[in-house]
């Protein structure tokens, strides 16, 4: 039965998609990359009791393989839908959130250079101003988590609200100076995007950002709400037992790490962030370069974005991680080519499995483009 359920879901991906003939045409193109990247995620699984996976790449705008590996619930034995499934996708919330910056500042509404206070004027002034593109960079001096904030389970009803954690702390240094990450500096964003629109974050995000790129499964993760497809959430214990995650609530943290989302959703958006048909391309280029600290050292970091620089590659992502969540999207834009790999595991490691399936599909795109080359 087991053997007959993994060959069921390796055909499955020669069959979805909303481009059916297209696509179908594209992945018989890429049979063998899907092959090899198969057993690259099934090894995965198997190695790390990594209880559901999805995974998705796109090329020239086509998907062409998607396929769910495992369960989005145990108990029910539901088992992963490929693009269908909803998981928690952690930090990836972050470009996301930098989008909606990018639409506010190409209608005029919000610059980065200002500070902070120009958009929450609520929010402490500190021993240095702190500007918007400081906190998008990771730069500003705001801390991260302590203690057990990452496992919150207060649910807090305003972005307002959720500032209250560390709105009076200290920076950590001189904005410019150093790189810290802070899932917090994004929530402070979330502030900014409501003053700077008018709207609640969470109104703005879905009418505006979601919506507008045909994103019909990104929401919010509300416990409260009914959200159909919505995987289950786990995490690996000292045995390498499968257990419930430990139960959270994502209301303080929208922004910078609190929503959830299908593969084939967030390929609409890289693919969106690729063909500049969303923000422009003057936008996208200062969104996706690597900020410098006062020092003139680059960070590696953009606005919402982190910069790849792998061989010949480059790109930009994010990783993600949450309670009962880590995701890995990467979007290589002169490749055409992106990539993104959910799972409902708190334990996950990818370590260099993505890499290796992007190298996969991009050999297998270069033997098509050359014909004449010997096949594998």
């Amino acid at each position: 039965m087991k053997f007959r359920f993994k060959l069921l879901i390796f055909i499955v991906p020669f069959l979805i998609g909303t481009k059916s003939t297209s696509q179908n045409i594209k992945s018989a193109r890429y049979t063998s990359a899907i092959f090899k990247a198969h057993r690259i995620i099934d090894s995965l699984q198997q190695k790390q009791n990594i209880p559901g996976i999805d995974i998705a790449v796109s090329i020239d705008d086509d998907i062409v393989w998607s396929e769910g590996f495992g369960f989005a619930d145990i108990e029910l034995q539901v088992p992963v839908s490929s693009g269908k499934t909803l998981f928690r996708i952690g930090s990836v919330s972050k470009p996301l959130t930098s989008t909606a910056l990018g639409k506010l500042i190409e209608n005029g509404k919000l610059s980065l250079d200002s500070t902070i206070q120009a958009y929450v004027s609520y929010f402490p002034k500190k021993k240095y101003p702190v500007t918007v593109k400081q906190i998008a960079g990771h730069i500003a001096g705001i801390r991260h988590y302590r203690n057990s904030e990452y496992t919150s389970a207060k649910k807090y009803s305003t972005v307002k609200s959720g500032l209250d954690i560390f709105k009076n702390d200290s920076l950590l240094f001189k904005p410019g100076t150093d790189y810290s990450y802070s899932s917090y500096g994004f929530n402070l964003l979330s502030a900014a995007i409501e003053g700077a629109s008018g709207s609640s974050f969470l109104d703005f995000m879905k009418h505006e950002i979601f919506s507008k790129l045909n994103m019909n499964s990104t929401y919010a993760d509300k416990n409260e709400t009914i959200i159909r497809n919505r995987a289950s959430f786990y995490q690996i214990d000292e045995t390498n037992a499968i257990k419930n995650a430990t139960y959270v609530d994502n209301s303080y943290k929208w922004a910078g790490g609190g929503f959830i989302s299908t593969t084939h959703d967030l390929i609409k958006f890289g693919n969106a962030m690729i063909q500049e048909a969303f923000l422009s391309n003057e936008t996208i280029k200062a969104f996706t370069k690597s900020q410098k600290l006062s020092n003139g050292k680059k960070t590696g970091y953009g606005i919402g974005w982190g910069i790849i620089k792998r061989h010949k590659l480059k790109g930009f992502g994010h990783d993600g991680g949450s309670v009962g969540g880590i995701t890995k999207f990467e979007i290589f834009p002169k490749e055409k080519l992106v990539v993104i790999a959910l799972s409902n595991s708190s334990n996950v490691n990818y370590g260099k499995t993505i890499e290796n399936i992007v190298d996969v599909f991009l050999e297998a795109k270069n033997n098509l483009l050359e014909p004449n080359r010997p096949a594998d």
